[in-house]
């Protein structure tokens, strides 16, 4: 039986999706891990890119702190972390992908709402908004395609990451490419296949389900600014 085949059987095989440590168990794992670390990223994101934007200050800092938290390798704080107070398992795994996220949401969230015309702040501030109105009602709702391009590339970006828990014994669908390992390619080959396989299919199905979601939340005036936001959040994750 080659490798394909072999995975082929793993996969169709209920006991290895229902047996504790089973395909849905480190499924749950994954989803929980991955939806923990963007939350983190967003806490401190979001805020803070929405607020040096919003006053005008910052895009130094902006810079300087992407490309700072990009330089650091996920696996390398994977390595780091676990032996510092916070130990194995899932905590080291969620503030490694967290690390991980913050530059597409701190860019983006920066972008969107630094490219609001000077001409319709001017306009908001004459008809008599305060500061935070001209953020809550102007700013903000500009911004929307830039957020949700940032919150979409981020996502799909620690999904697919959050396979290296297995280094760390933090679970996820890595898990059973690593047990696989364990066993030898010789042996297991069609298992590590189907892990890979996957944990690819759950960033599509990520990446698919967020686009809907980016294109639902986004005014149809703004989408030509989504498609521009789009853009420019792949090149800051490609960064």
């Amino acid at each position: 039986m080659n490798v394909v085949q072999s995975a082929w059987t793993y996969l169709n095989d209920p006991l290895n999706w229902t047996n504790p440590g089973g395909i849905l168990d480190r499924l749950g794992e994954h989803l929980v891990i991955s939806a923990s670390a963007v939350a983190i990223g967003l806490v401190i994101a979001w805020p803070l890119g929405v607020w040096l934007a919003h006053s005008g200050r910052g895009g130094g800092v902006i810079v300087l702190l992407s490309d700072l938290t990009l330089a650091i390798p996920t696996i390398a704080l994977l390595t780091i972390l676990p032996l510092s107070f916070i130990g194995f398992g899932k905590p080291p795994t969620i503030i490694a992908l967290a690390v991980f996220a913050i530059p597409p949401l701190l860019a983006n969230a920066y972008t969107g709402v630094r490219q609001v015309d000077a001409e319709t702040r001017d306009a908001a501030r004459g008809m008599g908004l305060s500061g935070f109105q001209l953020l809550r009602r102007v700013e903000l709702p500009l911004a929307v395609p830039y957020l949700a391009a940032g919150f979409r590339t981020a996502s799909v970006q620690v999904v697919a990451t959050t396979a290296l828990a297995s280094y760390v014994n933090g679970g996820g669908l890595g898990q059973i490419i690593a047990e696989g390992f364990g066993l030898g390619t010789a042996v297991a080959g069609g298992q590590i296949l189907a892990g890979g396989v996957l944990v690819a299919l759950l960033a599509l199905l990520a990446e698919g389900v967020l686009a809907l979601l980016e294109r639902i939340v986004t005014p149809a005036p703004l989408r030509p600014a989504r498609r521009r936001a789009d853009r420019e959040a792949v090149a800051t994750g490609a960064a």
